[in-house]
C-alpha cells in the first residue's frame, strides 16, 4: 500500500498536515570541533531535504520559516542560481552545506563518547498541507512520516 493511499484512508483534512523527518548519523571526531561538518559531508540529510524542497509544486514547509522554498528565495541564498545549468536539488543542497549554521534548517546534535569520539546526528523536519502531498505525491523513501488523527499521532516510515 503506498504513503498516499495510507494516508487517504485516515479521512484527513485538505490541510491537515503530513510531517517528515528524515535522520542520519555518522561517528566523528569531537576533539577537532568538525563533528557537524564530518556529519555533513558524511550522511545524505541534506541532499534528502534539498530533493523534498526543489519539487517546486510541493509546498515544504517548516515550523519557524513556512514554505522553504521561498524562505531561501526571500533571504537570497537561490539568487545565483541560472536556470539550465545545475541541478536544481544540487544547488539547494550546495547552498544549504555552504550556509549550514545561517540557514538554520537541519539540526544537529552530538554524542560525545569521550574527550576524542562521537555520534553526530543530523534531523531534517519539514510539513507538508495533506491535499498538496496528495497531488505532488513525492518520493520520500527513507523519511518517517506523521500525522496527527482524532486517535493519537500515527507514525510510520515511508
Amino acid at each position: 500500500m503506498s504513503i498516499v493511499t495510507k494516508l487517504q484512508s485516515l479521512n484527513l483534512a485538505d490541510d491537515a498536515m503530513i510531517h517528515l523527518t528524515y535522520e542520519e548519523g555518522a561517528d566523528v571526531f569531537v576533539h577537532n570541533d568538525t563533528e557537524v561538518e564530518d556529519a555533513i559531508n558524511e550522511t545524505s540529510v541534506i541532499y534528502e531535504f534539498a530533493s523534498l524542497v526543489a519539487q517546486t509544486k510541493l509546498d515544504v514547509r517548516n515550523r519557524w520559516s513556512g514554505n522553504i522554498l521561498e524562505h531561501l528565495r526571500n533571504e537570497s541564498y537561490l539568487d545565483d542560481y541560472e536556470r539550465g545549468t545545475y541541478g536544481f536539488e544540487n544547488f539547494i543542497a550546495e547552498t544549504i552545506r555552504d550556509n549550514f549554521y545561517d540557514v538554520d534548517l537541519i539540526e544537529y546534535s552530538t554524542e560525545k563518547y569521550d574527550h576524542k569520539r562521537g555520534f553526530t546526528t543530523l534531523t531534517a523536519e519539514v510539513d507538508i498541507p495533506f491535499a498538496n502531498f496528495v497531488q505532488v505525491n513525492p518520493n520520500i523513501t527513507g523519511w518517517k512520516v506523521s500525522v496527527e488523527t482524532d486517535n493519537g499521532t500515527l507514525t510510520f516510515d515511508a
